[in-house]
Order: structure tokens, then C-alpha cells, then sequence
């Protein structure tokens, strides 16, 4: 999947996702459903400069940054994120987005900054502390046909330490 194809209307806006590693097909899947909006796989200069806004997906911040740093993306994503467009990441891509973080091993990763946050990287655990287990569904969710119980996925995580002044949480 490269592209959604635009709608026929002025108000298409282009929001990139980084399709370097992580759940960049999933983001890019639900983004599809979205009206008036055209979704573009991020891999290269020219499709980032093409985009008005960046998805930056989970995955494993440390993989990202490698291959961004091979492919000579780290300072155009730089730049994109310090000119103030709408970068939003999740999981892994707020490690990236962030300006510091703890945890890291010695001569850490790569950061994009642009989010004033200090991110711990492994926060709730080391990968080997993840796993499934299945949970009570509430009422509620069993009223609309949800089964007793469901699975959850309890991974390792960042959390946010420290932000700056004018980050809100």
C-alpha cells in the first residue's frame, strides 16, 4: 500500500505515515477511512516534503532510528517536526519525537525531538516483562455482543518523565 487515492474535493489534506518499521499499515488502514483525507507511505525526502502532516508508528524506536539514520532521513524528519507541522507518534514514535530520554544504552538512538518530553523507554518493563492474559469484559461491552472476557496485550512501554512547560498532559 503506497497510497489512498485522493477524493475528488479542494479539502484533501496528505498526512504521511513512517513506514520504516512498526504497525505502519494499521495506522495507514484506518487513516484510509477517513474522509477527504489522502494517506501516504513515508520512506524517502520527496514523500515526506509532500505530506502536511506525519504519523510516526509503534514499533521499536531503536529499529526506526537505524534505518532512518541509513536512509538519511533523520534530518529531514527534523526539520519537519521543528517547522512546527502536526507530527503525532505513538508508542516507539514518541521515543522518537522526544527532545531526551533515560534508559537508553550507552551512545543511545537517535531522537527527532520536536515534543519537549523526557520519555523512560522500557518504563513498565524489559520486553521479557510483556504478555496476554485474558480480562473480564465490563457489562456494558457484554450488551452488545462482546464475549465474558477478552485478550489483552500488556507490552512494555514508554511513559513520559518529564515536559516542558508548554507541553500539556
Amino acid at each position: 500500500m503506497t497510497t489512498t487515492q485522493p477524493q475528488d474535493t479542494a479539502a484533501t489534506v496528505r498526512i504521511g505515515v513512517l513506514a520504516l518499521q512498526g504497525s505502519f499499515r494499521e495506522h495507514m488502514a484506518l487513516l484510509a477511512q477517513i474522509p477527504d483525507v489522502e494517506v501516504v507511505e513515508v520512506r524517502t525526502k520527496e514523500k515526506l516534503t509532500s505530506v502536511s502532516g506525519l504519523i510516526i508508528p509503534g514499533g521499536e524506536s531503536t529499529t526506526m532510528a537505524l534505518v532512518a539514520e541509513q536512509w538519511g532521513l533523520i534530518p529531514e524528519l527534523q526539520s519537519f517536526a521543528k517547522a512546527g507541522k502536526p507530527v503525532w507518534g505513538t508508542c516507539a514514535g514518541m521515543i522518537f519525537l522526544a527532545e531526551r530520554a533515560e534508559g537508553q544504552k550507552k551512545g543511545g538512538q537517535a531522537l527527532l525531538g520536536g515534543l519537549d518530553i523526557c520519555v523512560s523507554r522500557n518504563f513498565f518493563g524489559a520486553q521479557i516483562n510483556s504478555f496476554e492474559t485474558q480480562l473480564p469484559a465490563h457489562q456494558q461491552l457484554q450488551q452488545y455482543g462482546s464475549d465474558s472476557t477478552f485478550r489483552a496485550v500488556f507490552i512494555r512501554a514508554p511513559a513520559v518523565v518529564e515536559a516542558g512547560p508548554e507541553v500539556r498532559l
